[in-house]
Parts: structure tokens; sequence; C-alpha cells
């Protein structure tokens, strides 16, 4: 799509959230755009969609965001880790999966799952939101046990990312997927749109394995998957709450 027919679904979008009563006033172009690709382009199809992000922000994290005290029973396994940016300037958000167990209050794990996007996404704004902001996710699966497998969790994180964070993901590396992890993985992908699938990488040959820490950069990558940096916990990194 050149330059003139993006201004034209552009500007279709929003008077099509006008006409569903919602406003994209407070919002840019590369915002809308994110709603455009995630919607194929078509300028209704992706009103609609933004217009039910709109509704869903405003009732789920209704104060902009969500705060540690929110989530603690989650935060404290220290299972997920905000290592900075990457090469390309995307916030790398880790997670070590032998430290999670299927939550016990769904509520809490949505919360946890949005106050986690929220705070990567946030951590690469520099001074303001631009609006097209993405991050990259590392899955690790090194030493998981089957206590440890939360295929509805997994799903959840997905579904929330692709229903009310369209086009921020950059990419999801999966490390040390093993044999009886596969058949779980065949159903989650189930629930993954193409383009979502699309940016999964599952690390298996060495080649791959460079590309990753190439991608990621060993500037922030922690040392036992091949780069320089410490594990940094999310509670110990400060950013300005993501607004609208």
């Amino acid at each position: 799509m050149d330059k003139t027919q993006q201004v034209i679904a552009l500007t279709q979008l929003r008077k099509s959230v006008e006409k569903l009563g919602s406003s994209t006033e407070k919002y840019g172009d590369p915002t809308l755009v994110r709603f455009l690709i995630a919607r194929s382009m078509d300028p209704e199809k992706a009103a609609k969609m933004f217009a039910q992000w709109l509704k869903w922000r405003a009732a789920f994290v209704p104060n902009g965001s969500i705060p540690d005290s929110e989530v603690q029973d989650e935060l404290r396994p220290r299972k997920v880790f905000l290592q900075g940016l990457s090469r390309d300037g995307y916030p790398v958000l880790l997670v070590k999966a032998n430290k999670h167990f299927p939550s016990k209050d769904q509520l809490q794990f949505k919360k946890f799952v949005v106050h986690l996007l929220d705070k990567a996404i946030a951590s690469s704004f520099k001074g303001r939101e631009i609006g097209n902001e993405k991050l990259i996710a590392i899955l690790d699966l090194q030493q998981i046990a089957y206590k440890n497998i939360d295929a509805r969790g997994l799903i959840t994180g997905f579904q929330l990312l692709q229903a009310y964070y369209p086009e921020r993901l950059a990419k999801c590396f999966i490390l040390s997927m093993p044999w009886f992890f596969v058949s779980v993985w065949r159903m989650v992908s189930r629930f993954l749109e193409k383009a979502t699938l699309e940016k999964v990488v599952i690390v298996t040959s060495e080649e791959e394995r460079d590309f990753f820490v190439k991608e990621i950069g060993e500037e922030v990558l922690p040392e036992e998957y091949g780069g320089r940096a410490m594990l940094v916990a999310p509670e110990d990194v400060t950013v300005p709450p993501l607004e609208g």
C-alpha cells in the first residue's frame, strides 16, 4: 500500500471509529496503522478493533497502568525479566518457564500479562509514545517439568497480545523446547493468527542460535544465553506509565 492509499485508509478508519461512538483524537497515525495492518488494511474492521481496544483499556486498565501491588503473586517467583533494548531498539522480555506454575487466579494472571506488556513497551519510549513501538519476547523452556506446563496461560498471553496489542510483537524466540512440549505448542499454535505465527522462531540449530544472539545483542542478553548482561527484574525497571 502506497502513501496515498494509507492516508485514505486512515481517514476512513477515523470516520468509522466516530460512527461507532468512539474517537481517535488522542492517537496519531502510527497507532492507527497498527490496527490497519492487523486487519489487512480494512478500515472498517480496523475501526471495530480499535473501538474494542478503547473499551477494554478503559475497563481493564482504568488508571493507565497496572501497579506491581496488583500482581505480586505472579512477580514473586521472579520468572520474567526486562532486559533493555535490542539492537533494533525493541524491549526484550524474557520468561523462564521453569519458574512458572499455572495460576489459580486467572484475573491476576491476565493483569500480570498486561502489566508486563505495558511496562516493556513503555521502556522503549523516548520522551513520549510514538505508537509503533514493538517488543521481543523470549520464552526459555530449559529445565521445565510437566508441572510448569501452562497451555491455558500461553494461549491467554497470545490472545491478549493479538486482540489488544496489534503489531506490537517484533519476534518471539522459543528456546530449549523439550520433546514433551511439542504437542503442547502444536495445540497453542492453533490459537495464533498467521501473522503472529510468522514472528515465532523456535531456536534449535546453531544458525538459529547465532541469529537469536545477533537480533537481541550481547549487551542486553544475559550471560547464560551468550550475552554479557545480568538478569533484570521488571520491578527494578522504572518507566513512565503507558497512556491510553
